[in-house]
C-alpha cells in the first residue's frame, strides 16, 4: 500500500466491498479521489439511482452498477448516500471548497493497476477465450504501433477477473506519444478490415476510442506516464466564478487524451451576455472531468463549450490563471462540442 501512487484508471476495492476507479493524479496524502463503479448488493437499497439489470461478482460478492456513472445528478446522489451511511468516503477539499467522493487509504483492500494486470494476464497458463482475445488484440496493436507491451495495461472486468461472455476488452495506453501512435495504428487496422470502429453517437465518431475485434467490443484510453504528471495535490487553489458558454479554437491537444482532459484554447467568443469577460479573465484552457469529452478535438478545431469558469492560483508563486471546467457535478449543462467545418 505504501508503494502505490494512485493514478487515473487504477481500480481499487475497499474493505466494505465498494469498487472505485481512481480519478486523476492529484490526491490528498491519506485519501484517493475516485468514482464509484460497483456497489455491493447488500448496500443497493441505500443508493437512489437506476441500476443496470446485469450483476457482477467479485470474490463471491454480488455487485450492482449504476446505469449512468458520471452524471451530475448521480454524483450528487452518491455524495448524499455516502454522507448519510458511509461518511468515511467523503473528503472535503479545502483547495476546491467542496466535498469529493474518495476513499481513505486505510479502507483500501485490493489494488488493480492496469499495467500490472496486463503482465499478470500475459503470464496465465490457460487463459479463457476472452482473455486470449484481449492478449491477441494487444499483441497486434503493439506490433503495428511499435509501442512496447509494457506501455499497455488492461482494466475493467478482465483486470478484476470478474468478466463474463458479455464483457468488453478495456485497455489503456501509457503516455501521450504512445497513445497517438496506437490511435494511428488502429485507424490503419480499421482501413485494412482487421478490426472496425463502433460509433454510438457523434462524439464516439470523433473520439474513435471504441471498436470491434474478432466479434468483441474493445475500448481504449490514455494514462499519463509519471514524467507527464505536472502538478501535485496542494500546489493549486481553485475558486468557481460563473457558468459560461462560448466558442473557441483548440491551440493545444497534447493532453486531450487524458482524464482530466486538458485543451489549450484561443479565440474566445462568448455565446451570451453572461459569458462576456474582462480581458484578464478570459480562460486559456479547458479541463474536462467527463471521460466522453476526451480527445474529441485536435489543434486548430473549433469547439463550443459550456462549463464553470475557475480562478486558479499557485500556492507557490501566487500566479493566477483562468480555466473552464466541464464536469463539476453541479450541472448537466456542461459540455464540449466539436463544430463541423
Amino acid at each position: 500500500m505504501n508503494s502505490w501512487d494512485p493514478t487515473d484508471g487504477d481500480t481499487f476495492v475497499t474493505k466494505d466491498g465498494f469498487i472505485f476507479n481512481t480519478f486523476g493524479y492529484e490526491h490528498p496524502s491519506q485519501h484517493v479521489i475516485a468514482f464509484l463503479k460497483y456497489i455491493p448488493a447488500r448496500f443497493r437499497e441505500f443508493f437512489n439511482v437506476d441500476m443496470l439489470e446485469r450483476t457482477w461478482t467479485y470474490n463471491g460478492l454480488p455487485l450492482f452498477r449504476a446505469e449512468k456513472l458520471y452524471t451530475a445528478q448521480n454524483y450528487q446522489s452518491f455524495i448524499a448516500t455516502f454522507r448519510k451511511n458511509f461518511p468515511d468516503y467523503l473528503y472535503y477539499c479545502p483547495l476546491r471548497h467542496k466535498e469529493l467522493i474518495s476513499a481513505p487509504l486505510e479502507k483500501v483492500q485490493d489494488i488493480y493497476v492496469p499495467k500490472e494486470c496486463l503482465q499478470k494476464l500475459l503470464r496465465l497458463n490457460r487463459p479463457d477465450k476472452l482473455q486470449e482475445k484481449a492478449i491477441a488484440l494487444l499483441n497486434l496493436i503493439s506490433r503495428k504501433s511499435m509501442v512496447d507491451l509494457s506501455d499497455f495495461g488492461i482494466h475493467g472486468s478482465i483486470a478484476l477477473n470478474m468478466h463474463s461472455d458479455e464483457s468488453d476488452i478495456d485497455f489503456v495506453v501509457y503516455g501521450s506519444q504512445n497513445f497517438r501512435r496506437v490511435e494511428q495504428s488502429i485507424a490503419h487496422l480499421a482501413d485494412a478490415g482487421v478490426l472496425s470502429y463502433v460509433f454510438g453517437n457523434r462524439l464516439d465518431a470523433v473520439r474513435r476510442f471504441k471498436g470491434r475485434y474478432d466479434g468483441k467490443i474493445f475500448m481504449y484510453t490514455a494514462t499519463r506516464k509519471p514524467g507527464e504528471v505536472r502538478t501535485k495535490y496542494g500546489e493549486l487553489r481553485f475558486a468557481a466564478l460563473a457558468h459560461i458558454s462560448f466558442q473557441c479554437r483548440v491551440s493545444d491537444d497534447s493532453e486531450a487524451m487524458f482524464r482530466p482532459a486538458i485543451y489549450g484554447i484561443t479565440d474566445y467568443i462568448p455565446l451570451n451576455s453572461e459569458s462576456k469577460l474582462p480581458e484578464d479573465r478570459i480562460p486559456d484552457k479547458i479541463v474536462s472531468n467527463v471521460g466522453c469529452y476526451r480527445n474529441i478535438a485536435r489543434k486548430g478545431d473549433q469547439i463550443k463549450v459550456s462549463g464553470m469558469l475557475e480562478r486558479v492560483e499557485s500556492n507557490k508563486t501566487g500566479e493566477v490563471i483562468y480555466q473552464v471546467v466541464v464536469g463539476t457535478a453541479t450541472s448537466e449543462d456542461e459540455y464540449i462540442w466539436p463544430i463541423s467545418t
